[in-house]
């Protein structure tokens, strides 16, 4: 597996969400994913630390070089609960659960983002407001509002199937009223 190709084709995605959901500082971008899925493998089977950490330092570095705040889906095991930055969870009053995610128990993404976070503290619960799911493991729990696919040139990281998401402004009023 070429971590370098990783890296960078995680960085262009990440890119490209960003540019299609134009959000405000201190919005925060859900990650989500399966290594195994990246290296050929069965969802959930196959854990690769190295494959997490190479994902993990480029989505964190693009979002944070944006000021935003990155959020890390765990796997089934940990509930998909979510690792984000301690200031993130006090900003919007995000309760913290007691969990450590590690690889055979809260996938690689997750512990790579323990790793990585400068204060990271796991909550069960956000509502952000753009995606990246590499492997279909449905980020979109975590999404606030109306959904929007966003698509990339990149179809896949490593193996794994790719689909991004930002949202949009609900439209109320019926057909009289004006959108902008």
């Amino acid at each position: 597996m070429d971590l370098k190709q990783i890296e960078k084709d995680v960085k262009q995605v990440t890119l490209e969400l960003l540019e299609a959901a134009n959000l405000e500082a201190e919005q925060a971008v859900v990650i989500g994913g399966s290594t195994s899925e990246i290296i050929g493998e069965k969802i959930g089977s196959a854990t690769n630390i190295d494959v997490a950490r190479a994902v993990m330092k480029s989505f964190v570095s693009v979002i944070k070089e944006n000021k935003l705040y990155p959020v890390v889906q765990g796997c089934e095991h940990i509930n998909r609960a979510l690792v984000v930055e301690r200031e993130y969870a006090r900003l919007h009053r995000l309760e913290t659960v007691n969990v450590i995610p590690v690889e055979n128990a809260g996938g690689g993404f997750a512990a790579a983002a323990m790793e990585l976070f400068d204060d990271p503290v796991v909550v069960e619960h956000v509502g952000v407001q753009a995606g990246i799911d590499i492997g279909d493991v449905f980020i979109g729990m975590h999404i606030k509002g109306v959904g929007v696919v966003v698509r990339s040139k990149i179809k896949e990281i490593g193996q794994a199937h790719l689909s991004m998401i930002r949202t949009r402004k609900k439209l109320i009023g019926g057909d009289r009223a004006k959108h902008f």
